[in-house]
Formats: C-alpha cells, sequence, structure tokens
C-alpha cells in the first residue's frame, strides 16, 4: 500500500535536509540560515530541520530514504504546470489526461473481471481532502473518490438500512444491458455500497491509543490507518498539505509546516505498527520544486528547482541517498537535478507496487536501489 504526502507550494528543500557546512548555504542566506548547533544532524554535513525530530527518529530506526537533488530536465517554475509534470510525468506538448498513479489504478482494474471487481467492492485509489482531486490520480479507467471524512464515506440518513436495501432491490430488478449509462451507474453504486459497508465495519472497533496531533493533516492519515484494517483492496492513498509557498518570512511558517508533516507522520507509524500494518505500508512525500539558494529581501525564498524526495517504511533501505546538488554549479541561481523523479516513482512502481513502469511512464527511468527486494 503506499501512502502519497504532497507538500503544495514548493518545499524549501534546503531548510529541510540542511547542508549545515557549506559556506555558500549560509552566505546566500544569511537570516535563513540553520546552524549546526540547530539542526539534527544526518552526519557530518547534513542536518534534518530541527522540526522534524520525528522524522530524526524514523531515520535511526532504519524507516527514512531521503533522496537528494530530484526534479526533471528544464524545470518549469510555475506551481501549475510544475505539478502537472509531477502528476503525469509528461510535459504540456504530450497528452497529459491521467496521472501516473491513474494509469496504475487503470490497468489494475482491466486485469480483474469487472463483475469481480464491483462485487468485491473494490476501490483502487483513494483521495482525502477538501482541495481539488490530485491530476496524478486522473483515470480514464477507473473512478477514484475523494472523501473529506469518514463520516462522508457512509451512507448518510434516518435509517440507513432502509436506504441501502432499496437502491439495492433497485440495482437487482434492473435488466442487465438495458441502458449503458444505467448499468455504469447501476455498476458503480454496488461497488460503493458495499465499500460503504465495508468501512462501516472495519472502523467500528476500538482506539488503540494514539494520539494525533490536532491538524488537518494528521486528521487524513489517521483516517488512512483506520482504513488499513478494513477489507477494501485499496492500493493508493493520497493526501495535500498546502502553504509551502514561503515568498516572505519564511523561518517560523516553514518550521510550523514541517512540525505538521513530522508530527502526523510519526503519529501515523506508531498507530500502524500497533495495529500490525506497519510492514504493508510506503510513504512518498514530494513537492512541485524546491526553493532558490539565496534568500530574498522579504526573508523568504522565491521558486527553485531540485529538492529531496522522502520514502518511509519498513521496506525502505535507509540513509540519503544520491549527493547533495552543488551550491556553486546552479541552473539560474538553482539547485541542479541529478535524479529524475521518475525514477523514485518507477522504483516504487517496480519495487513496491510490482508492475512493470515502462508502460506508464515511458521508457528510460531506471529503478533506485531505495527499496529492499
Amino acid at each position: 500500500m503506499l501512502v502519497v504526502i504532497q507538500l503544495s507550494g514548493g518545499n524549501d528543500g534546503l531548510n529541510t535536509v540542511v547542508p549545515f557546512t557549506h559556506p555558500e548555504y549560509r552566505g546566500m542566506r544569511p537570516k535563513l540560515a540553520l546552524g549546526s548547533d540547530q539542526v539534527l544532524r544526518i552526519n557530518d554535513e547534513l542536518g534534518l530541520h530541527p522540526s522534524m525530530a520525528g522524522f530524526h527518529g524514523l531515520l535511526e530506526d532504519g524507516l527514512l530514504a531521503i533522496v537528494q537533488g530530484t526534479g526533471y530536465p528544464d524545470p518549469n517554475r510555475s506551481h501549475f504546470e510544475s505539478m502537472d509534470i509531477w502528476h503525469t510525468g509528461k510535459r504540456k506538448m504530450e497528452q497529459r489526461h491521467e496521472g501516473w498513479l491513474g494509469r496504475y489504478a487503470g490497468i489494475q482494474a482491466s486485469a480483474a473481471s469487472g463483475d469481480q471487481a464491483a462485487s468485491a467492492g473494490q476501490i483502487p485509489a483513494i483521495h482525502l481532502g477538501q482541495e481539488q482531486q490530485p491530476l496524478a490520480l486522473a483515470s480514464k479507467a477507473v473512478h477514484v473518490p475523494s472523501i473529506r471524512s469518514l463520516d462522508q464515506f457512509r451512507l448518510q440518513g434516518n435509517t440507513p438500512d432502509k436506504v441501502r436495501d432499496s437502491v439495492e432491490s433497485l440495482i437487482r430488478g434492473k435488466p442487465a444491458g438495458s441502458d449503458a449509462l444505467l448499468d455504469f451507474v447501476a455498476s458503480s453504486t454496488r461497488s460503493a455500497l458495499d465499500a460503504s459497508k465495508r468501512v462501516e465495519q472495519s472502523t467500528g472497533g476500538g482506539q488503540n491509543g494514539t494520539s494525533y496531533p490536532s491538524t488537518p493533516l494528521a486528521e487524513k492519515l489517521s483516517i488512512v490507518a483506520s482504513l488499513l484494517d478494513s477489507p477494501l483492496e485499496t492500493r493508493i492513498y493520497y493526501v495535500t498539505i498546502d502553504g509551502f509557498d514561503t515568498h516572505g518570512q519564511q523561518a517560523g511558517a516553514h518550521a510550523s509546516l514541517l512540525g505538521q508533516v513530522d508530527g502526523a507522520v510519526s503519529a501515523f507509524f506508531k498507530d500502524i505498527k500497533l495495529r500490525g500494518q506497519s510492514s504493508r505500508v510506503l510513504v512518498m512525500c514530494f513537492s512541485e520544486f524546491g526553493r532558490r539558494l539565496k534568500e530574498n529581501a522579504s526573508e523568504g525564498t522565491d521558486h527553485g528547482a531540485a529538492a529531496p524526495m522522502f520514502l518511509l517504511g519498513e521496506n525502505v533501505k535507509p540513509g540519503v541517498h544520491g549527493t547533495h546538488p552543488s551550491l556553486t554549479d546552479l541552473d539560474q541561481g538553482d539547485l541542479k537535478h541529478h535524479i529524475d523523479f521518475r525514477q523514485v516513482y518507477a522504483t516504487v512502481l517496480e519495487k513496491w507496487m510490482r508492475t512493470a513502469s515502462g508502460p506508464l511512464l515511458g521508457a528510460g527511468y531506471q529503478p533506485l536501489p531505495l527499496i529492499r527486494g
């Protein structure tokens, strides 16, 4: 099972995985640079932001892989275009009707019998959140639900059992093949009804005592953890946290945002371990681009290019992967990437999701040694 955490706005990778010994880092960021006495040391060169104590603990426990210098050629510094590139793996001149995970979900759906999949109530992917569903989940073959909370995912009404009985009787009474649109609606309704029952059954039990922070991201991940105990055969959960476009007064805002990510992910891993589900989970964190090396006049940073990605789970090869991008050999003031993000996607698809990456991403993106097995 894959959990994707999208850091929307362009996370400042340089103040997330901090090259605290580099004079260029301190020279270009006289107010934003973090010192050796502030960071949570990874090694003699790099450290994590002080708000990421949970991530540092996961690293020490062998559960965190840091992939340095990820990006793509000829980087685009528009939030919308760069995010579309990350969501689809394609540039604007190519067709981008489906996302990379939507294509995966479609292939999985086509590999199973339609009637069998519908009757089993399978939902290949779920987006949790009030924002627009990410393009990464767009698919021509399957419909990925977006839900705000577990209550929204359940059938509502004064007498939900009677509502189900009425709808199910209508579905059973409709002759198959009488109308293509009605066939589609009936099939989708069967799946939704069965999924609703399964979610209600799976989330009615007791709590395991895990305490989550009172943040939207933590609430989303707590729902994901509860759904792991359900009979739903969902392979992908997608959540986002916004606010990383830190053009001004970055220090406090960035510390708060990283703290929210850190607290939510730390609680999630504690939760799934107590549930006995931790071996099933891989978490991937990414942002559409990093920030510029030089801080701006507003004590913030502007849109950049290369940045780190994170993979978390019991099956990752922990530690730092790849070299830190040069702070002197820049592209218009930005860090140059040396790992194409689609190589990380290919690794996730082939080593974790056990599917060929070529049909989903195109040829030429070789997996990296980030995941065991």
